[in-house]
């Protein structure tokens, strides 16, 4: 909001956003995780998606990770490490859409990293669950995480002066330049072919790390692996729904996922179904399945496999598919074989894991972020959406990196990321591990238009529940006309049906998770038709932020879910 009063557009705004959170939410995501973005630029009227997801190494290989005996990526350490996308990405977007220069964008993240800020409950659990791993062997986690040898305290003030200085060397790296855009190139250069990539390079090739497997591993990584990566920049996937158009990410994402649901669902009457009722559920959930299969199957880097998006939104085959849907839950995945093609599922093994008697052994075999102790509430991921008095409206999920990952780089201050772990060791599919192929990320933020003009920018953190959770949201927008913050706080739901993108890729076929603000007369009525319902504590679900505008355009709107503890609204 300071960069908005400033002058600053939504783009400089969320950029500015994003490196703070790398700094105060390090449990969350960091400058060596990724970020996908969307954004729409009201003077151009285009919708563009921006990918901050790196690829694998080049010498990541199947026959690497085989010779090491492994199965699948480790959810933890330096093995699933690949190129950290979001600063590129970020600087990316501020070059293109942005006004301000990366000096004054850049400042409020060193202003908290030099000067500190106040620990939030999440990171100080994270960081005191993780403390015995940092001191026997991610020291560079220790030297960064551990003031004084021991956790920090929750609320007490906390610096990362390392990370400050990573940040001022960038801009400095860009001081002498002509131009605003010339400034941003320097540092960008700086982070992948300067000093960042010569200290990952150096970390990755004398370094090894314990991991989830119970041994010690080092990074593919290289420096020569930053040096050849920019992120990319394209036309956004839409899908047309009853006079909105809605874009997400592309298929090296789960976005079109969004837009496989909202296209089965428009064979429906949503508009007269309880939006908490068994039928709603039902129904939904069964979409759900459908293009998750099919995300299973054919989703992942377009550049190295030919996927068939358009196959996969075509009506025809959309209508193929709703017809596979009955009173009755379904049971195994079914992906579709769009244009007559076949593809299939890789299913995770089954990796017996012995009882450790480390805590932090417990956590580490999880990929997500997310202490395993914790409830479904899950602290994992950000949520960042702007919207400005131009009509500019953007969107993004910033992730990995975060303190669970893997072993911080003190120099710099912050660790790698991990999710190369989403990838299958197996040959011939569509997110199958290679050199220089982009995992399949979960990083799903979404940009609607109504009738043509600005509408919402909204996600979620929740990593495969993304897609699910924020389509409850805008099922309640599109059909209720509910405003953005009633939208927010409706009943959630879930499947997770098909297998996790993170480790140890847990899944259950028929798996339904609800909040407890459904009746029991519903949840019996799920169970009837064969779900396997879990029920949470109501609230726990998602954690939706949202920013767009009032049918006139007469007022700028957002809203926060209340889900979790750090989601914010804030307008002027």
């Amino acid at each position: 909001m300071a960069v908005l009063e400033r002058g600053g557009n939504a783009f400089d705004a969320a950029v500015a956003a994003a490196f703070v959170l790398q700094v105060v939410e390090p449990q969350n995501n960091g400058p060596g995780g990724d970020v996908t973005i969307l954004l729409h630029r009201a003077s151009e009227d285009t919708t563009r998606s921006i990918c901050g997801q790196g690829p694998m190494p080049a010498t990541a290989t199947l026959h690497a990770f085989r010779d090491l005996g492994l199965s699948q990526v480790p959810g933890s350490g330096l093995l699933p490490a690949t190129v950290p996308g979001a600063v590129g990405a970020w600087l990316r977007l501020l070059a293109e859409a942005g006004s301000m220069k990366l000096a004054d964008i850049l400042d409020h993240a060193i202003g908290y990293a030099a000067d500190g800020f106040s620990l939030l409950p999440e990171t100080t659990r994270a960081i005191a669950a993780l403390a015995p791993l940092y001191t026997a062997d991610w020291t560079g986690s220790a030297a960064t995480y551990l003031p004084g040898g021991r956790a920090p305290t929750v609320r007490t003030r906390f610096t990362n002066p390392s990370l400050a200085e990573t940040y001022r060397r960038l801009v400095r790296a860009g001081a002498g330049a002509a131009s605003r855009e010339a400034q941003i190139q320097a540092a960008h250069d700086a982070f992948y072919q300067g000093f960042v990539a010569e200290a990952i390079d150096r970390f990755a090739r004398t370094t090894t790390a314990l991991d989830s497997t119970g041994r010690s591993h080092s990074a593919f990584l290289r420096g020569e692996d930053l040096a050849a990566w920019e992120p990319t920049v394209e036309d956004a996937t839409r899908l047309d729904y009853q006079g909105h158009q809605v874009y997400k990410p592309g298929i090296w994402s789960q976005g079109p996922v969004f837009l496989q649901q909202l296209a089965l669902l428009d064979g429906f009457d949503m508009t007269s179904v309880d939006a908490t009722s068994a039928e709603f559920v039902h129904t939904v959930v069964e979409c759900a399945k459908l293009a998750m299969a099919d995300r299973e199957a054919w989703y992942g880097d377009p550049l190295h496999s030919d996927i068939p998006l358009d196959g996969l939104l075509d009506p025809k085959y959309t209508a193929e598919r709703r017809k596979l849907i009955r009173q009755e839950a379904s049971a195994g995945p079914r992906p579709g074989s769009p244009g007559g093609r076949t593809s299939w599922i890789p299913l995770p093994e089954t990796i017996e894991q012995p009882p450790s008697e480390e805590d932090w052994m417990t956590q580490i075999r999880s990929g997500l972020p997310t202490l395993a102790r914790s409830t479904a509430a899950r602290d994992d991921t950000c949520c960042i959406t702007v919207a400005d008095r131009e009509g500019n409206l953007v969107a993004a999920t910033p992730s990995g990196g975060w303190l669970k990952s893997s072993p911080a780089i003190a120099e710099l201050g912050f660790p790698l990321g991990t999710r190369g772990q989403s990838m299958w060791l197996v040959e011939g599919h569509p997110n199958s591990l290679a050199p220089g192929r982009r995992p399949r990320t979960t990083l799903s933020p979404t940009v609607v238009l109504r009738e043509g003009r600005p509408h919402l920018a909204f996600g979620t953190p929740g990593g495969d529940r993304q897609d699910q959770w924020t389509l409850l949201f805008f099922l309640a927008v599109a059909h209720s006309r509910m405003d953005l913050q009633q939208a927010t706080e409706l009943p959630m739901f879930h499947t997770d049906a098909l297998p996790a993108s993170f480790a140890p890729r847990e899944y259950r076929p028929r798996g339904v998770t609800v909040e407890r603000a459904f009746s029991p007369e519903v949840v019996a009525a799920l169970r009837q038709r064969g779900h396997d319902v879990t029920e949470v504590p109501e609230f726990t679900l998602g954690k939706i932020c949202a920013t767009g505008f009032t049918e006139d355009d007469g007022f700028i709107v957002a809203a926060a879910g209340p889900r979790g503890r750090q989601a914010y609204a804030i307008g002027r």
